[in-house]
């Protein structure tokens, strides 16, 4: 069997790395940027933070999308697109923009995929993406590293989950500073978000040794980090181990996969715009609770990682502290706990719990799982 890796071509990390894009640009060759850039960091400074690196390099800024991006905000991004004259684009953002980046640029390049629905899945696009720098501001989704985007189909309330090695950027910068701004909530959801990639990437089916020691090292930096890093938010070394734990996490998940808790997440987003992270983190330890007979020893490994010492606990009992210490990093960051916290009517869990079980992620789940046990999970954590 061949377990297959694919990365971005360059990365760079640091604070302050932001000051390498000009001269990644000339290096290229490109004559105008096309900017994907969030509404609300453009209103907080942030974006500008990377446009003052440019000089009087021309770029054209897009702003029109939502937090979980739609089919119709790909589509007004790629009139944007090419109207603008760009030949690169350049994601400034977290997921809701690099994903957003990811749909116009493979469309523009693979344009028999105008509609944006037939990207869902793995898309047998043909070319490679327009030129894509990215730049996250947040420390979560990974999406500067990944072969994977999300957007949400408006018409039949659904996420749609594409997968495409064709649509990973050539470069990320990885500027802790960009992430310097990130509210106490944001940050302790796009840390839950990044701590949900490595433990499903762990122990998803797909996994194996390269993607294990990947996830599980991601697992301890940001257990150590995640606390400060919300709390504490100008210490910029804990920004910089979230930065890299997350891209690490990436790394991995994008080449072996997620779980069910990514595949319940997804709807609650498509249909309720539940913050990505924040239905990640409530749902994660009630979904590996349900997975536990099937990964003990690797729940045994999360304890350890995140700080339990299991050396006197039976397997059962080290699995069930890795549950535990997940639980509690949540509560003590302040994540909801339940989804009639977070305005979830129940008589839409049935609904959900189909949806979920359609969702791509589900295949990579650790252990079987049924749509009835899918609604039973809503119906825990509601």
């Amino acid at each position: 069997m061949a377990n297959r890796f694919i990365l971005n071509e360059t990365s760079y990390f640091g604070a302050g790395s932001r000051e390498v894009l000009a001269g990644e640009i000339e290096r290229r060759g490109f004559e105008k940027a096309f900017i994907v850039g969030d509404a609300d960091l453009v209103k907080f400074g942030v974006v500008k933070m990377v446009t003052d690196t440019l000089g009087d390099f021309p770029y054209e800024l897009f702003s029109d999308f939502k937090a979980n991006p739609t089919v119709n905000n790909v589509k007004a991004g790629v009139e944007a697109y090419k109207a603008s004259g760009a030949d690169f684009i350049i994601a400034i953002g977290g997921g809701s923009a690099i994903d957003t980046a990811k749909g116009i640029a493979i469309i523009i390049a693979n344009p028999e995929f105008a509609d944006v629905v037939s990207l869902e899945g793995v898309a047998p696009t043909k070319n490679k993406c327009v030129p894509i720098i990215a730049l996250p501001t947040t420390a979560g989704t990974a999406a500067e590293v990944t072969i994977n985007y999300v957007i949400t189909d408006e018409e039949s309330g659904r996420k749609m989950v594409c997968v495409d090695a064709n649509d990973i950027p050539v470069l990320a910068i990885v500027d802790a500073e960009l992430m310097a701004s990130m509210p106490k909530g944001l940050t302790a959801a796009t840390g839950m978000d990044a701590l949900t990639h490595a433990i499903e990437g762990y122990i998803t089916k797909g996994a194996w040794d390269l993607s294990n020691i990947l996830e599980i090292n991601a697992i301890k930096m940001i257990s150590d980090n995640l606390r400060t890093a919300t709390f504490d938010g100008k210490n910029m070394k804990a920004r910089e181990q979230m930065a890299l734990a997350q891209y690490v996490a990436g790394m991995a998940f994008s080449n072996v996969g997620l779980g069910c808790v990514h595949s319940m997440a997804h709807p609650l987003g498509a249909r309720f715009d539940i913050a990505h992270g924040v239905a990640n983190a409530l749902l994660l330890p009630i979904v590996m609770e349900f997975n536990m007979p099937a990964c003990e020893k690797k729940y045994c490994r999360i304890a350890t990682a995140m700080g339990v010492d299991v050396s006197e606990m039976s397997v059962e009992e080290g699995a069930k502290a890795a549950v535990e210490a997940v639980k509690q990093l949540s509560i003590d960051l302040g994540i909801p706990q339940t989804l009639r916290e977070i305005g979830i009517p129940e008589e839409a869990l049935e609904q959900l719990a189909n949806d979920a079980f359609n969702d791509v992620c589900t295949g990579g789940n650790p252990r079987e799982i049924t749509e009835a046990d899918i609604l039973e999970l809503y119906k825990k954590a509601y």
